[in-house]
């Protein structure tokens, strides 16, 4: 009962959930400088390094497979 009184009157409520103070400064500390198009472009930028590392993972591992053939071959 506390909790909802406590969250009653705050702009950032939700009606699904609540985001909590620590959330709010996480985001502002985060993007607090930057516009709607350079958030999403950082978004961009973020999803295209999640994958060309993930890319890089795959090439070294087949890059260890073929070494430890070629180490049983010669």
């Amino acid at each position: 009962m506390r909790k909802a009184r406590f969250w009653k009157n705050r702009w950032w409520r939700s009606s699904a959930r609540p985001i909590s103070e620590q959330t709010i400064y996480t985001w502002r500390k985060r993007f607090g400088g930057f516009q709607a198009n350079d958030v999403r472009r950082l978004k961009q930028l973020e999803a295209e390094n999640a994958r060309l590392k993930k890319l890089v993972a795959e090439r070294d591992l087949e890059i260890e497979v073929m070494k430890e053939v070629a180490a049983k071959n010669g």
